[in-house]
């Protein structure tokens, strides 16, 4: 009678492991972040891995594939969103892994440019290359394997896409076109599962902007020129002020509602502070009275409001 029992406890209990295995293999997500070396995308790869999901995560060097794969859950991939190789070899190595794919996060981007009539049209290009071709490029290969998951497809936008000023052209054309691509990709995506969404953070600590100045001290030197103390002391500045930024931990929390949560936003603003929440939103209100400022058809001010109400009782 014990030794029934003790087979039968035995066999409850590989029978209880085995449905917590398949349970856990159930909820854990493969998802795949590009830019996952520094700043957002590393945070979050961090994060997501910490609570369990599998992260495929994008560099571009033997010493950041190196560093990634020492923490746990996450694999890293050599992923230059710039080159179409490199893009197709992921895709190969992770189908092959056979984990599928559950999430794309497209993050990384770079900060460059300058005043519209001072900046060269090879550094726009640089820019468009990564900001907007590279996310292009990256969705257009990754794609089927989210669809098949009814999975997410979330990008990193910015507050630029809507606030934009002196030196910001080029930077912030790049973050306008992810405004459209989301928009578009989520239309187009719907009726096959997928939801998409875009985060749009504000000032937090990454290394964009110092990268910005290395690549101009970069160039300066590829044109014969040589590095003068002012631009030393420029990136100093520049690295004083990406340190005092607050760790994008609350970009970490809106890419996870992103990707996890039962009803996604299509759009999250993230700022470390009221001000640019103010001033993000007054530059939609005013875009809008610009855009209604002309022609016969405009609505008149009680309109507008109402339709205010409107869009924000839905």
């Amino acid at each position: 009678m014990l030794t029934l029992l003790s087979r039968l406890t035995g066999i409850f209990l590989v029978t209880m492991t085995l449905a917590s295995a398949a349970q856990s293999s159930d909820s854990q997500k493969s998802i795949l972040i590009t830019g996952a070396t520094s700043g957002i995308g590393r945070n979050l790869a961090e994060s997501l891995a910490r609570e369990g999901h599998h992260v495929y995560a994008g560099a571009r060097t033997d010493a950041e594939m190196a560093e990634l794969n020492t923490i746990d859950n996450i694999t890293a991939v050599r992923l230059d969103v710039t080159k179409q190789d490199q893009v197709d070899e992921a895709v190969q190595f992770i189908e092959e892994r056979g984990t599928g794919l559950y999430a794309l996060v497209n993050n990384a981007g770079i900060y460059d440019g300058g005043a519209v009539l001072d900046t060269e049209i090879d550094v726009l290009n640089l820019v468009y290359e990564v900001n907007v071709e590279g996310v292009l490029r990256t969705t257009k290969a990754f794609a089927p394997m989210v669809i098949e998951s009814k999975g997410r497809i979330a990008t990193t936008g910015s507050i630029a896409g809507t606030v934009s000023g002196p030196g910001f052209a080029a930077y912030s054309g790049s973050k306008h076109y992810i405004e459209a691509f989301t928009d578009s990709l989520a239309a187009e995506l719907e009726p096959q599962g997928v939801r998409v969404s875009v985060i749009e953070p504000g000032n937090y600590q990454t290394q964009i902007r110092r990268s910005a100045v290395k690549r101009a001290m970069s160039r300066v030197v590829g044109d014969g020129g040589v590095v003068t103390s002012g631009m030393e002391k420029q990136f100093k500045a520049m690295e004083e002020v990406e340190l005092s930024y607050k760790k994008p931990d609350e970009v970490t929390l809106a890419y996870k509602h992103a990707l996890l949560a039962d009803a996604p936003l299509r759009r999250y603003v993230v700022v470390p502070n009221a001000e640019e929440q103010r001033l993000t939103i007054e530059t939609k209100i005013r875009e809008l009275v610009e855009l209604n400022s002309w022609g016969p058809h405009s609505y008149d001010n009680e309109e507008l409001v109402e339709k205010l109400k409107s869009a924000l009782g839905q």
